[in-house]
């Protein structure tokens, strides 16, 4: 009982550590703004004389210290006084709000318009941001003199318009933050289709059409709005997207791809990775002709059970910067085999094949040559020739009558697919082809290689060596 009572002493200790570790760690992220944080804004935006002056209001925040991040367009950036406390936490130099345990605090900014309030005019990241912080609900409300007749989208849901004799005023309302608004003189037919979804379209909607878009599965609910019509910069909004004509295809393929690029950082990668995601997250298929043969390739190599797993791990990288690396190392472990289908088909425009790789290092006379990449096709093991031949001392090129070999002592030429090579002036004939041109790019099978080069490859658990 006594030896009992002893070690339940000593657990509840270190379950006591181990809560104090934690906590001091949170703890520290609060007090250094690192920890993670929602709130709710509310956003004024007044138009006149050729700026937009801005007040955002934050409610909810975090006690914690958030640095702030202005728009690149802001002037007269301060603090707007709109209660006691509103100005409370804002530092000095403007740059965070400190840690304190006021709620609510508010700003006041203007984004001048170069040549005034332009028809069709997306206006991008004009918006404060607070680091670490995410708008859980989003209130905007624009008014502008009487004399500008237009129409203003912000991505959100309209709630209301008015138009009185001095002033006309839109209000919008939803979850999520936004980052963007339009503005277009005339006025467009709206049809808040689903609780996620208005159309801004030129002509009303036909009933049937509207049946069939609310039926539409997207990846998640935050409201999007779609314009019928381009806007000056030819750019897609987060919130606000464009399309030429209204239809089913159209829209889908627009809200699944800007619903990718916004819950993943995809910056820098090509855009058929991004196609690619949204087919597989939305079991669809959608985009390119590459990035739809992609798709195809992929389905028919992965089992039921192996999709799913595939699904859960794109799922699982929500925020985290996608790279064809990364989308190699993640499908390799739904297959537990090594693959570079995402890295070599962001290297070509063509479709490269779907293939495993040997993961090993690969060393050409002593030295560790990256660039040879090895392959497993049909049975065989190629090698990526090329960067090989020239660890090997040898020049290659590749002209009208094949791929040609040579050093100081020996030459090679190999046509493809007339069943021969020549080495010396000295024809061969063979029963297979030496050389594989895969998307381009020239692999030589494993036993060539030894026959046509006299060379040794040796194999450890961890390297392949070539001499």
């Amino acid at each position: 009982m006594k030896y009992a009572i002893s070690f339940l002493g000593i657990l509840l200790l270190v379950i006591c550590s181990l809560l104090f570790v934690q906590y001091q760690g949170f703890s520290e992220k609060l007090e250094a703004g690192e920890g993670g944080f929602k709130y709710t804004q509310e956003i004024e935006i007044t138009y006149r004389s050729g700026s937009l002056d801005i007040r955002q209001h934050f409610h909810s925040l975090s006690n914690q210290t958030i640095e702030i991040t202005w728009p690149n367009l802001a002037v007269s950036a301060d603090c707007f006084l709109d209660s006691e406390t509103s100005c409370e936490r804002l530092s000095e130099d403007k740059t965070k709000f400190k840690a304190a345990e006021g709620l609510n605090a508010s700003l006041s900014y203007i984004i001048p318009l170069d040549g005034g309030l332009k028809s069709n005019q997306l206006l991008k990241e004009i918006f404060v941001t607070l680091e670490n912080g995410e708008a859980s609900y989003t209130t905007v409300h624009i008014a502008t003199d009487s004399e500008v007749k237009g129409q203003w989208i912000t991505g959100l849901p309209l709630k209301g318009e008015q138009k009185l004799s001095l002033v006309n005023y839109s209000m919008f309302g939803g979850t999520g933050s936004i980052s963007e608004i339009f503005w277009q003189s005339g006025e467009l037919n709206v049809k808040k289709v689903k609780d996620s979804l208005s159309i801004y379209s030129q002509e009303a909607l036909n009933p049937e059409l509207v049946q069939q878009i609310s039926n539409l599965k997207f990846l998640n609910e935050d409201h999007i709005a779609i314009v019928q019509g381009k806007n000056r910069s030819a750019v897609q909004g987060k919130r606000i997207l464009f399309v030429d004509n209204i239809s089913m295809a159209s829209i889908g393929e627009q809200v699944l791809l800007s619903q990718v690029n916004n819950q993943y950082d995809l910056e820098g990668s090509p855009s058929w990775i991004s196609e690619v995601m949204a087919s597989f997250l939305t079991n669809s298929t959608i985009g390119s002709n590459k990035s739809t043969a992609i798709v195809q390739n992929l389905s028919d190599k992965l089992s039921d059970s192996e999709k799913l797993h595939w699904v859960n791990k794109l799922k699982d990288l929500k925020g985290e910067e996608i790279t064809a690396e990364k989308l190699d190392e993640t499908l390799s472990a739904v297959f537990e085999r090594s693959t570079e289908y995402f890295e070599m088909n962001a290297k070509t425009d063509q479709v490269y094949p779907f293939l495993f790789t040997d993961e090993r290092e690969v060393y050409v006379n002593s030295e560790l040559n990256p660039e040879v990449k090895v392959i497993f096709k049909d049975g065989e093991v190629l090698y990526a020739i090329d960067p090989l031949l020239k660890g090997l001392g040898y020049q290659t090129s590749i002209g009208e009558n094949g791929y040609y070999v040579q050093n100081e002592t020996q030459n090679f030429r190999f046509p493809q697919n007339y069943g021969f090579y020549v080495s010396n002036n000295q024809r061969y004939n063979t029963a297979s082809e030496p050389l594989t041109i895969i998307a381009g790019n020239y692999y030589m099978e494993e036993t060539w290689i030894q026959r046509v080069f006299n060379v040794n490859i040796e194999k450890t658990e961890s390297a392949i060596t070539i001499k």
